[in-house]
């Protein structure tokens, strides 16, 4: 599983040219489940982004995670953070999980997060587009094959 955060002033994303959901200050996650993902590599995913240190204190350190902000969570559904591109210049995407068990996970990730804050989504497998205002700017990609 493969997760790409980033730090937030303010998103949306917009469907068919309709608003469809929007946070204020928080992170917006790229969310990429793999053929070999599990509900352990969710619960492990859950943990580390609710304690994730990457909003400033009052010194502008970065020192508090989103729950201390009381920041929301916009959930963008991505296969292609799973495309291999290896061999020629067509990404494959053969390792990234088949649609219907991939929205299966990204629903049951989406209620754990849910649990401890906020959290608003797209729609899974729709063409979106997904506005960004990235504070700082701060982007990481957690790979729950790399613990």
């Amino acid at each position: 599983m493969r997760v790409f955060i980033q730090r937030s002033n303010q998103s949306s994303v917009t469907i068919e040219g309709n608003l469809y959901n929007q946070i204020p200050k928080g992170m917006v996650l790229l969310v990429g489940f793999e053929v070999t993902d599990t509900e352990q590599d969710i619960d492990y995913m859950v943990k580390k982004i609710i304690g994730l240190r990457i909003f400033d204190d009052d010194k502008g350190i970065m020192n508090k995670n989103i729950l201390e902000t009381q920041g929301e969570i916009l959930s963008i559904s991505q296969f292609t953070l799973h495309a291999d591109t290896k061999k020629g210049n067509r990404p494959s995407y053969i390792k990234a999980m088949k649609s219907e068990q991939a929205r299966s996970l990204y629903d049951l990730f989406n209620q754990k997060l849910n649990s401890f804050l906020p959290v608003k989504t797209g729609v899974f497998g729709a063409d979106m587009i997904v506005n960004i205002e990235n504070n700082g700017p701060i982007s990481i990609l957690l790979d729950s094959k790399n613990k």
